[in-house]
């Protein structure tokens, strides 16, 4: 049986304009309100932020047959990207205004497959470690029950702004 999906999400670019001038805290919080519409990413993973405080992210999603690998079971690339969504923004929170950040690495452990009957999962982002120029995060997919599906480190490379 055939399926269709169908999604729609706003140009990006204008995006970075309004938010100059705000620490990452503030944005993130201001997209948590729903202030800002969600990137194309999180529009194609299905992927929404749901919680942020200064250090800390969650991303949360239901992983769907859309997201399936040919075995059967949710691509890894879902968790990672949830996993590098929320220690990114993990880190972002962290930032002053003006300053940005990039991922340098990413490793994850999967511990159990995610199917679309695990129901709804969040990707729960901890900054471990920060300097003027690195940020080392931690994240989580944990579902519902609190059970570990993946853990995942990561390196982000900070730039401060020249204030």
């Amino acid at each position: 049986m055939t399926r269709e999906r169908t999604f729609t999400w706003e140009e990006p670019i204008p995006f970075r304009h309004r938010v100059e001038g705000q620490s990452g805290l503030a944005l993130l919080q201001r997209a948590v309100a729903g202030e800002f519409p969600p990137p194309p990413i999180a529009m194609t993973m299905d992927i929404r932020l749901t919680e942020v405080e200064r250090g800390r992210a969650v991303f949360s999603g239901v992983p769907q047959e859309f997201h399936y690998n040919p075995l059967g079971t949710v691509h890894g690339g879902y968790g990672a990207t949830l996993l590098d969504s929320a220690m990114g923004c993990a880190v972002h929170s962290t930032l002053d205004p003006g300053d940005i950040y990039t991922t340098l690495e990413l490793k994850i452990n999967y511990i159990r497959a995610l199917t679309h009957e695990t129901g709804l999962v969040r990707g729960i982002g901890k900054v471990l470690s920060e300097t003027r120029t690195t940020a080392i995060a931690e994240g989580r997919i944990e579902d519902g029950e609190g059970r570990l599906y993946a853990f995942a480190t990561t390196t982000c490379a900070v730039r401060r702004s020249e204030k």
